[in-house]
C-alpha cells in the first residue's frame, strides 16, 4: 500500500459524485445522497480558490480510494475541521487511518495550525476507534445535532492539538 493525498481536481467529479450519492457514505457525513453530476461540478467551481479549505483524494498506487478534507479553516484562531469519506468498496484496509495522518500531518506541519476537530455519530465505532489511534480525543457529545437515516443524531467532537501530535 502506498497511500498519498493529491488536491482534489475537476476531473474527479464522478469519483466526488460516486461518494456523495451513495447513501451509506451520506449520512455519515450528514448529507442527503441526491447531488447530481452537475451539482457536484458546480459545487468544485464554486470552491475553486477558496483559502478556507484543503481538499484531497486519497490514493493507493494511482487508485481513488477516498477524500478528506480540511474546512472552515482559521488562520487568526489557527483551527479547522476534519471530513473524510473512504469509498465503500475500501474500507476496512486502512485508508482512513493512514488518510487521516497524512492530512492531520498536512495541517500541522504545513498549516501551522494549533487544533483540528472532527464531528462524528455517536454509533460510528470504527471511525471512532480510528480517530482514537491516530490521538483524537473525545471533547464533547453533541446531542442532536444532525438529521440523518429518518431521526436527529448524537455526535462526538473529537480534537487533536498540533502539541499532542507525533507526526505520521
Amino acid at each position: 500500500m502506498t497511500v498519498t493525498l493529491r488536491a482534489q481536481e475537476a476531473s474527479d467529479t464522478e469519483f466526488l459524485h460516486s461518494l456523495f450519492s451513495d447513501p451509506t457514505a451520506a449520512r455519515y457525513w450528514f448529507i442527503e445522497p441526491y447531488l447530481t453530476r452537475a451539482d457536484v461540478q458546480t459545487q468544485f467551481e464554486r470552491r475553486r480558490g477558496d483559502v478556507t479549505a484543503r481538499r484531497f483524494v486519497i490514493s493507493d498506487d494511482g487508485a481513488d480510494v477516498g477524500i478528506v478534507e480540511l474546512v472552515d479553516i482559521s488562520p487568526l484562531h489557527r483551527t479547522c475541521e476534519f471530513q473524510i469519506i473512504v469509498a465503500p468498496g475500501n474500507q476496512g484496509r486502512g485508508y482512513a487511518q493512514v488518510g487521516t495522518r497524512l492530512v492531520v500531518d498536512y495541517a500541522f506541519g504545513t498549516l501551522n495550525l494549533h487544533k483540528v476537530y472532527l464531528l462524528v455519530d455517536v454509533e460510528n465505532a470504527g471511525a471512532i476507534h480510528v480517530y482514537g489511534k491516530v490521538g483524537f480525543e473525545t471533547e464533547a457529545t453533541l446531542r442532536e445535532e444532525f438529521y440523518a437515516g429518518g431521526r436527529y443524531r448524537d455526535v462526538v467532537r473529537m480534537v487533536i492539538f498540533a502539541r499532542d501530535w507525533d507526526g505520521v
